[in-house]
């Protein structure tokens, strides 16, 4: 696996993260919303607590299935960390950090260490070629 393809692993779990989570906001949307139908047809009392507990229950799921991500992407940054850690230029280190760790753009990357965005684009191809290394080793 390439650095850059090994660093973005985390992105991309945490996109999955926030994804979850909005699902989540819905289903409980949905869960605290409250119908009633007037009918007077005879119905069966327990179907609408069966609703409520099936919702509930797929919002439990979910919520372990959060938890299980969180804690896989709590896990993947540290490796990521480490790695990291193992590049020896200080700069490259930073700039590693505000991409794969902090989701930061490039621009905010440049603004944040005071250079250019074309400068950043070639520090961070030596940054990866670093890690490269690294993953190789």
């Amino acid at each position: 696996m390439k650095a850059k393809e090994y660093l973005g692993q985390a992105y991309l779990l945490d996109q999955r993260i926030n994804s979850q989570l909005e699902q989540l906001t819905a289903l409980n949307d949905l869960a605290t919303k409250c119908t009633s139908t007037i009918s007077d047809m005879p119905r069966n009392p327990n179907r609408a607590g069966s609703r409520m507990a099936d919702t509930v229950s797929k919002i439990v799921d979910l919520q372990e299935e959060i938890n299980r991500d969180v804690d896989e992407l709590v896990d993947l940054k540290m490796e990521i960390i480490g790695v990291i850690r193992s590049v020896e230029k200080k700069e490259y280190r930073v700039l590693l950090e505000l991409r794969y760790l902090c989701f930061k753009s490039w621009e905010d990357i440049a603004a944040e260490m005071n250079y250019s965005v074309r400068w950043v684009h070639i520090m961070i191809s030596r940054a990866l070629a670093a890690v490269d290394r690294i993953l190789e080793s």
